[in-house]
């Protein structure tokens, strides 16, 4: 399975103590293929750093960078397919051209991605994903 995850779900998964923290042992442990691309990863960084602190933030991203099912992709095409929030087109962008089966978030700016055809990209939630996981 490929996944690509915004960074809310990302940062919220991290804490040892987190009910969700299963989507990143899923990384950890190769469960799953993380698909991200250089301005995902740069946003994971930027808001990692803020919200705990900039070694938080470093060691997170050095991992990310160790693990050999985190797939960093090229973006060979950018859709603009959300006007609300143009910023949250990196996801979208980086699962279309990382072929990833989902992206999951948690952010309704994400609710146009599901209603067009193409490009075709499956938006799942937070509680979706854990589901589809745990049945793994």
């Amino acid at each position: 399975m490929r996944v690509v995850l915004d960074t809310n779900v990302f940062l919220v998964s991290i804490p040892p103590k987190s009910l969700y923290h299963s989507v990143f042992q899923g990384i950890v442990q190769k469960d799953y293929t993380l698909v991200v691309s250089q301005d995902v990863l740069l946003e994971y960084e930027e808001i990692l750093a803020q919200r705990a602190n900039p070694n938080v933030a470093k060691n997170a991203l050095s991992l990310l960078q160790t693990l050999p099912n985190v797939e960093n992709i090229n973006i060979n095409f950018q859709w603009e397919i959300i006007q609300i929030d143009k910023d949250d087109n990196k996801f979208v962008d980086t699962a279309f051209n990382g072929n990833a089966d989902y992206l999951v978030t948690n952010d309704k700016h994400f609710e146009i991605v599901k209603t067009n055809e193409f490009p075709s990209v499956k938006v799942v939630n937070l509680n979706e994903f854990l589901e589809l996981i745990q049945k793994k």
